[in-house]
C-alpha cells in the first residue's frame, strides 16, 4: 500500500491524481504571464472525498490559528466564497462547520441584489477561494463586502501560486491563510517523481523571477 503524503501535501497528490496540475507555457491572467505551471484547483469537484478533506483542514487551520496565545485568525460569524473557484470549497467548509454562507453576483449578472444569502451589518465574514495569484479576485469580493457594511479580517484560499496576493490583501489589512504554496507542489511533485528536473527548476526559476520583480 502506497504511503500517503505527509501533511498537507495530500492535496498535491489529489490534484495531481485529478489531472489538475499541468506543465507547459501558461499565461493565467494580468499577473501570471508565462507560468511553466497550471493549477486547476476546480477539478476536485470530481472528487468529494477529497473535497471534504479539503473543507476539514481548512477548519483545523483555522482552529489552531485561533487558539494561539495571540491569534493569527479573528473570530468570524460569516464565509464567502469567490466566484467561481472559491464557491466550492466554501460550501463545503459552511456544510462542515454549520456556518451560513454568502456569495457575490459576478459584474455581468443582472441581480438587484448583488449579494446573495442573509447577512447583518457589522458581521466578520471570512472570504475563501481556490486559488489567489495576484488577489485581486478576493480583494474585489472584499471591498463589495465592507460596501456592504461587512467586515473582512482573514481570507483562505488553498493554492497561494506566490505572486504578490499575499502581500496585496495584507496592504489591504487583510491576513491570508494558504494550504499550500506553488512552490510546496513543485517540491513535492520533483520528489515522488511525478516531473523531470527541467520543470521542476522552471517553476523555482519563475518563482525566483516573480519575487525579484516584487522587490
Amino acid at each position: 500500500m502506497p504511503t500517503l503524503p505527509a501533511g498537507n501535501l495530500w492535496l498535491a497528490e489529489e490534484l495531481w491524481n485529478l489531472n489538475a496540475i499541468e506543465f507547459g507555457d501558461f499565461t493565467l491572467g494580468r499577473t501570471a504571464v508565462h507560468s511553466p505551471l497550471h493549477v486547476n484547483v476546480r477539478r476536485l469537484i470530481s472528487s468529494p472525498r477529497a473535497l471534504g478533506r479539503c473543507a476539514s483542514i481548512i477548519r483545523d487551520e483555522l482552529e489552531a490559528l485561533m487558539a494561539m496565545r495571540h491569534p493569527h485568525v479573528r473570530p468570524f460569524s460569516l464565509v464567502a466564497g469567490v466566484p467561481f473557484g472559491g464557491l466550492h470549497v466554501a460550501t463545503a467548509y459552511s456544510l462542515a462547520v454549520s456556518m451560513p454562507m454568502i456569495y457575490i453576483h459576478p459584474p455581468s449578472t443582472a441581480k438587484a441584489d448583488v449579494i446573495e444569502g442573509l447577512y447583518s451589518f457589522g458581521q466578520t465574514c471570512l472570504v475563501i477561494d481556490d486559488l489567489i495569484t495576484g488577489g485581486g479576485s478576493i480583494l474585489q469580493t472584499a471591498t463589495t463586502l465592507a460596501e456592504a457594511g461587512l467586515v473582512v479580517r482573514d481570507a483562505v484560499t488553498l493554492i497561494d501560486r506566490q505572486e504578490g496576493g499575499r502581500h496585496a490583501l495584507k496592504a489591504a489589512g487583510i491576513n491570508l491563510v494558504s494550504i499550500l504554496t506553488l512552490e510546496q507542489i513543485a517540491n513535492y511533485l520533483m520528489s515522488a517523481g511525478h516531473i523531470e528536473e527541467q520543470w521542476y527548476r522552471k517553476t523555482m526559476d519563475y518563482l525566483a523571477a516573480r519575487r525579484s520583480a516584487e522587490d
